[in-house]
């Protein structure tokens, strides 16, 4: 859980020896990677619970009320008076940003918080920021093995690794994995291959039954084990594309949940990916289900 300070502008790169640059615009929302699915999940109809931390400061309450507002259960998030909460600061020149990040309640969570209490709540499990979870990515297998025994599904989202290391743990959390849906660069480097497809089967091999990829303004690809299913989308520009692949991600598996076509399901996914990409921030033009069945027929 954290906020994400968004600067935007022609030239948002820094220079040091007290330069001074103007920038265009900024605004000051609610991040997360899977509060950002949370929300997303929530207005395409999903009862949703989030599991999370932030400190006990303003922008804890920014995110909280954020989450609320989307219709999103809270009562497994904590406040905590130790933390600060996590901050995110992206600067986005054109199409790309760079991002920089105080992990601070990002990385706050722990085993003992995924009680069976929340599980048992649950018919599915999203885990999102895999590798900014310290504390908690030891224990993943076993969060879920547990979640497996009591019947969830699961899915995962590990984002970027920042140490850049895509080391080999992954081989013991797919096998419980049923969609893994990483970006097309982490799929790359944690299959640790140069070539989509074969990245896509490696995957697979490893353990999870559905692999997902995201492609950014290129669309999306699926492959269960037999075949490749591709979905392209029309570019949407004039936003930062903060939080596209996270609200894809709620998108996919709203469908997925619904025992929809795989086909669907990554036209659901791209349609919300699209929607955020051209808005400001991680959840403005999010979709509700009534958009989605308004707008394109689903």
């Amino acid at each position: 859980m954290c906020v994400d300070l968004v600067v935007t502008g022609k030239d948002v790169v820094p220079e040091f020896g007290q330069v001074e640059k103007l920038v265009d615009n900024y605004i000051v929302e609610m991040g997360g990677s899977c509060c950002i699915f949370a929300c997303q999940a929530a207005k395409l109809g999903l009862k949703v619970a989030i599991l999370g931390r932030v400190g006990k400061d303003r922008f804890g309450e920014v995110v909280l009320s954020r989450l609320q507002e989307s219709g999103v259960d809270t009562r497994y998030a904590i406040m905590d008076e130790t933390l600060k909460t996590g901050l995110g600061i992206a600067l986005c020149q054109g199409s790309d940003r760079a991002i920089l990040t105080y992990p601070g309640s990002l990385s706050a969570i722990e085993p003992t918080d995924v009680t069976d209490d929340l599980l048992q709540s649950a018919r599915h499990l999203h885990h999102g920021s895999y590798y900014l979870h310290t504390k908690l990515k030891p224990a993943i297998p076993g969060i879920f093995q547990r979640a497996h025994t009591l019947n969830l599904s699961i899915s995962l989202d590990t984002n970027w690794d920042p140490e850049e290391k895509w080391g080999n743990e992954l081989k013991a959390v797919l096998p419980w994995v049923n969609v893994f849906m990483p970006n097309e660069r982490e799929a790359l480097r944690i299959a640790k291959s140069f070539k989509i497809g074969e990245a896509m089967r490696t995957l697979h091999n490893m353990g999870a039954q559905y692999v997902i990829v995201k492609q950014g303004e290129n669309g999306a690809m699926a492959f269960d084990g037999h075949q490749t299913i591709t979905r392209s989308v029309e570019p949407n520009t004039g936003g930062d594309s903060i939080g596209a692949g996270d609200s894809f991600d709620a998108g996919f598996l709203a469908g997925w949940l619904k025992n929809m076509r795989l086909e669907e399901c990554l036209q659901i996914g791209c349609i919300c990916g699209r929607s955020v990409a051209g808005s400001a921030g991680g959840i403005m033009g999010q979709p509700t289900w009534e958009n989605l069945e308004l707008n394109s027929g689903i």
